[in-house]
């Protein structure tokens, strides 16, 4: 029986020290040293075999940030795991203590192509994996022309999307007999996109002395459909993965909460209880129905190509009713995620395992109003959270 752990961070901004990333922030280095070494924590707490980044600036701080975990973790090590002249050294507990460290690791960097000067910086993605990665990480936010272009035939309108505003890193990882593709992503942010007159220095939207509310508003539509069309993308990239026969998972920053169309984008539609029940697209009566075999075929055809989420298959097992990793303005809720194929849920056809537990590191989180709330610009804005994987007994890790 073999167990593996997976885990979604961002960061918040890692940049070396004295580099402006966004106009006017920057790091000086005692605040750069405070941020990593508060990161390194939460990267030794977390122990996490895989582990995908958000919001990385720089690959080298990164680095930087897993060196000092490792350092951290292996001091803690000899502090505390008995030596092997110790009869109780074989206990659950030491085993539960022990960091392992990311020594052999393998790391993949994916750099934002919207990436400017100082001060117009954007951040890009990475994977960390003990397990190494089968065959060249791959990075995907240009698209190809028709990739995301909908121009409506009954309706009025178009969208064309022909680059995502943050990369989308997929690697492939050995655990066991099997090889999983797995995605970090990103999502746009529910921050207003507004569109810059030519010759401004700003949107009108930004100026707040005179706050167009209509314009705010069209500022978010915008921002939400580009969310959803970069759903689209990645649900693409996973349909592709899934038909070829290989097990999935997703994890990063969606920046929505699970029920939103975003996300439900990203894990696939759920099928309808009985389409036995249901009028046929092409009904000329009616009483023309889909067939029982045809309900046994739609619904395969979606649950086979559909994704779980992690925290609901948590809740589910625990009775717990929240989890959160973001807080702001007095609104907790969940917008990291990690969704997996369901060749990890117990009694699906060909399992490869399940998840056993599932974990949030989001004490240090506030929501804008408290007092501390400062001390949110060097921690992450993020809860991490983390799935507990396990094994069949025929799939072994290396």
């Amino acid at each position: 029986m073999t167990r593996f752990t997976i885990a979604s961070f961002n960061v918040k901004n890692l940049i070396g020290a004295d580099q402006e990333y966004y106009k006017f922030q920057k790091y000086t280095p005692e605040e750069y040293a405070w941020k990593a070494d508060w990161l390194a924590e939460q990267l030794q707490t977390m122990d996490a075999d895989i582990v995908g980044f958000q919001e990385i600036f720089d690959e080298s701080a990164l680095r930087d940030v897993i060196a000092e975990a490792d350092a951290e973790g292996i001091q803690a090590n000899e502090a505390h795991i008995p030596g092997k002249n110790k009869r109780y050294r074989k206990k659950a507990i030491f085993r539960k203590l022990a960091y392992s460290p990311y020594t052999d690791a393998a790391l993949a960097f994916a750099p934002n192509l919207n990436d400017g000067a100082p001060g117009q910086r954007r951040p890009g993605l990475a994977i960390l994996s003990r397990f190494g990665f089968v065959g060249e990480p791959e990075v995907i936010q240009d698209l190809e022309e028709d990739q995301i272009n909908w121009t409506g035939t009954s309706q009025t309108g178009s969208y064309v999307l022909h680059r995502l505003s943050r990369p989308i890193l997929k690697v492939r990882i050995p655990l066991g007999d099997a090889v999983v593709t797995v995605f970090n992503c990103h999502l746009k942010s529910k921050l207003g996109e507004y569109d810059m007159p030519e010759g401004a220095q700003f949107p009108a939207e930004a100026d707040l002395t005179a706050y167009d509310p209509v314009g705010r508003a069209m500022g978010a539509m915008r921002a939400s459909m580009r969310r959803m069309a970069e759903a689209c993308v990645l649900r693409r990239l996973i349909v592709e993965e899934l038909q070829a026969g290989r097990p999935v998972m997703v994890m990063g920053d969606f920046n929505d909460g699970e029920h939103a169309v975003s996300s439900e984008i990203i894990s696939g539609e759920a099928p309808f209880k009985n389409y036995s029940w249901m009028l046929r697209h092409d009904a000329k009566a009616s009483n023309e129905r889909y067939s029982k075999e045809q309900n046994v075929q739609i619904t395969e055809d979606i649950e086979s190509v559909r994704l779980h989420s992690a925290e609901k298959q948590f809740v589910r097992k625990s009775a717990r009713d929240m989890v959160f990793t973001a807080a702001f303005g007095g609104n907790f809720e969940s917008i990291d995620q990690i969704y997996m194929s369901r060749h990890f849920l117990a009694d699906a056809p060909n399992s490869l395992g399940e998840m056993e537990y599932f974990s949030v590191l989001n004490d240090h989180l506030t929501d804008g109003s408290h007092p501390e709330a400062p001390y949110n610009k060097l921690a992450s804005d993020h809860g991490q959270i983390i799935a507990h994987m396990r094994l069949n007994d025929q799939q072994e890790t290396r």
